[in-house]
């Protein structure tokens, strides 16, 4: 399954008993607001990278229960026949927001809101939280890792050890949105245009006779794209000297130069100056030194600190799973509800506080610096507040509320757009590669101190006066047991 056009059995079942309830209730109709947002930045980042909204989109314009899942929910038993006649002309009638793709996002932040009839929102809740947790996970490992290597390019590696076909093609699409220069993986160059680059692998060398006449064979098939793999044998004793001896009896007289040589094992710091010296000797400067071996953007930061000649790191296994941390940890909350156009905040109680959430149909503000061009703080606002970023505006941490500042000379931009109205489609999904561009720009708004791997700076997202008042009322009047 990879491109999500009909995935309206992927849910829980929950959701479908409650959808059922629902029917049976004067809430079958109610409109119920949800917010997916995120808790916590992976790795102890300083920030997210959304991910996932294209195949939303395709999920929710693919929403059909088919003749074949009627009957299999029939099966079951507990479902009325009315009920499942509801769900044979089920269409999605609501609206959705959402915070473009690429965009840096922060904890407690709507990246996408829903607004819908409650069986409508309800259904949909699992393929949202998956494709949005998942894409938004690697876009966010991608980052990390591109920014370690310092402008040195990132390259996906690692279909082979992805959690699936999904997981691979996804993952690729979700790693060039953060920042990697291409994959390996061909179906995701065919499907969404992310650069499918590779050369050889260790058995190509191994099937000849020789290291040296794999290498020159290789050399023969493409001169213009030779990248030898050197480290089959022994890196420095056979590998950079037999791709020398190619580069000199195929390539030279042809007037081609080599693309570069791969390190997949060994003391790879060591093992590339030493290539690199070998390499420069043989009048072979420009070619360029790949690396890859189970990388990380911890791994790519001391190689670099130790001053390892690589040009290109390829990334595989580390990146399409984040094994370092391999959840995002999204949800999907109620907010509020509206009846005869009353629209009535909900909010989450948790003996942790950390999961109380947000409540109310909101709206998610970015307030950049006209001075510097730098984010200083996101702001959430109810639905019916807007931002004159003419005056002056306070804001204020939402926990430690004497933390204060009045910020000028500014310019407030709202963060989610629409995305469906009425059921319908009203957003043009970018291409692949503006995506990613507007990712690299948004970045670029960020200060150093958010983007660090230790300690990062704790990026501020406030509530508004109006918001916090909202919040806070709720939180009275259920410790009086007004709600109870």
């Amino acid at each position: 399954m990879i491109t999500e056009q009909n995935c309206t059995m992927l849910c829980d079942f929950y959701q479908l008993t409650m959808g059922n309830g629902y029917f049976r209730t004067k809430h079958a109709d109610r409109i119920a607001y949800f917010d997916v947002f995120f808790r916590r930045v992976p790795d102890g980042g300083g920030y997210a990278i959304c991910a996932g909204l294209e195949q939303v989109i395709n999920y929710i314009q693919g929403l059909r229960f088919t003749e074949e899942d009627i009957q299999y929910l029939s099966g079951k038993g507990i479902f009325g026949e009315d009920f499942l006649e509801y769900l044979r002309n089920f269409r999605f009638t609501g609206d959705i927001w959402a915070v473009p793709e690429g965009t840096p996002v922060f904890p407690s932040e709507p990246l996408l809101t829903v607004k819908a009839p409650a069986i409508q929102a309800q259904l949909i809740e699992t393929m949202l939280l998956l494709l949005i947790n998942h894409q938004s996970l690697i876009a966010t490992k991608a980052s990390r890792i591109v920014r370690a290597a310092q402008g040195r390019a990132i390259s996906e590696f690692g279909s082979r050890r992805a959690q699936g076909a999904s997981g691979a093609v996804l993952g690729a699409r979700a790693a060039y949105i953060g920042g990697c220069a291409g994959t390996a993986c061909v179906l995701a160059d065919e499907l969404y245009g992310v650069p499918a680059t590779g050369t050889m692998a260790h058995s190509w060398v191994q099937m000849f006779d020789t290291e040296l006449e794999a290498f020159e064979s290789y050399c023969r098939t493409y001169p213009d794209s030779t990248t030898l793999l050197v480290d089959t044998y022994n890196v420095l004793k056979s590998g950079v000297p037999n791709a020398i001896k190619a580069f000199d009896n195929v390539l030279k007289p042809l007037g081609k130069r080599p693309k570069g040589i791969r390190l997949d094992s060994g003391d790879i710091a060591y093992l590339s100056r030493e290539s690199r010296r070998m390499l420069d000797e043989a009048g072979y400067p420009d070619c360029k030194i790949v690396a890859s071996n189970s990388l990380d953007e911890r791994i790519i930061s001391d190689l670099i600190s130790q001053g390892a000649a690589i040009d290109l790191f390829g990334v595989g296994e580390r990146l399409i799973t984040a094994s370092s941390e391999p959840v995002f940890g999204g949800v999907y909350k109620l907010a509020a509800v509206e009846e005869n156009g009353v629209i009535t905040p909900k909010i989450k109680i948790s003996e942790n506080v950390a999961k109380i959430t947000n409540p109310h149909y909101k709206k998610l503000y970015r307030l950049y610096s006209n001075k510097t061009g730098k984010a200083i703080a996101d702001q959430l606002c109810v639905y019916d507040e807007t931002i004159d970023s003419s005056k002056p505006l306070t804001i204020f941490d939402p926990d430690f509320t004497w933390k204060k500042k009045t910020i000028t000379d500014f310019t407030a931009k709202e963060l989610q757009v629409p995305v469906f109205k009425d059921g319908e489609l009203v957003y043009n999904s970018p291409k692949l590669e503006d995506i990613r561009s507007y990712c690299a720009q948004q970045l670029d708004t960020l200060w150093e101190e958010i983007l660090r791997f230790e300690n990062p700076h704790n990026y501020y997202v406030d509530l508004s006066q109006k918001l916090w008042n909202v919040k806070h009322q709720l939180l009275d009047d259920e410790g009086r047991g007004e709600n109870s």
